[in-house]
């Protein structure tokens, strides 16, 4: 029974693997659509944003039946209850790289980000990207110290969200207030996503190792 239990804990990491990956490809993919202007790729992100929908109701109804037929104690109830937590922010994390691509949509066929913007939402999308890829191998890793990691890399979200902010409000913005107000948007979703993917490492490091990780 306990080795049935524990192999169902193992799919659920996998399941939950796969959201990231599937979070991270919409990001990059979004990223792509925003930079190039490409409307079937951004239509090809909104559409396949139900697939995280669906991955997430997956992980929610097997750790429910795992809860109501195993009755899980100490470290493995941490785990089932932290997967339910984390499917949600992976789910929003796809969600967010959603909004990036419908506003590659709505601004098509301009380009929603100036050349001067370029370097620093490609970086964006890189970073935000990579966060995701990190949190599925975490999952199938070690994930003490995984908070500590993953806070480190957002604070390079972070910095580059206040670079974007700086530009587009400073008295040189020549691309008027409605780009500027997009920009902003696009920027603090960029800084979300990894805010959420922050989250996700800070409820598994919990999980595996019962002390709730703080900042240094």
């Amino acid at each position: 029974m306990r080795e049935s239990f524990h192999g169902e804990l193992t799919l659920l990491g996998e399941r939950l693997a796969h959201m990231c990956g599937l979070a991270a490809e919409s990001m990059r993919l979004a990223s792509r659509a925003l930079l190039t202007g490409d409307l079937a790729l951004s239509e090809q992100v909104l559409g396949d944003d139900s697939d995280l929908d669906h991955a997430r109701a997956e992980c929610e109804e097997q750790a429910q039946s795992l809860l109501a037929l195993q009755s899980p104690v100490a470290g493995d109830l941490r785990t089932i209850l932290a997967a339910v937590y984390c499917a949600e922010k992976i789910e929003r994390m796809g969600d967010l790289a959603a909004h990036i691509a419908d506003t590659a949509r709505f601004t098509h066929p301009e380009r929603a980000v100036p050349a001067e913007l370029e370097a620093a939402f490609t970086e964006m999308g890189a970073v935000a990207a990579g966060m995701a890829d990190r949190i599925g191998e975490l999952l199938s890793s070690d994930a003490a110290g995984a908070f500590a990691e993953l806070d480190e890399t957002d604070h390079t979200l972070d910095v580059l969200h206040a670079q974007v902010l700086t530009l587009i409000t400073g008295g040189d913005w020549q691309h008027g207030v409605r780009s500027a107000t997009s920009l902003a948007l696009l920027a603090r979703f960029y800084e979300r996503f990894g805010d959420q993917a922050v989250s996700v490492s800070k409820r598994l490091e919990f999980a595996e190792t019962g002390i709730e990780p703080t900042r240094g």
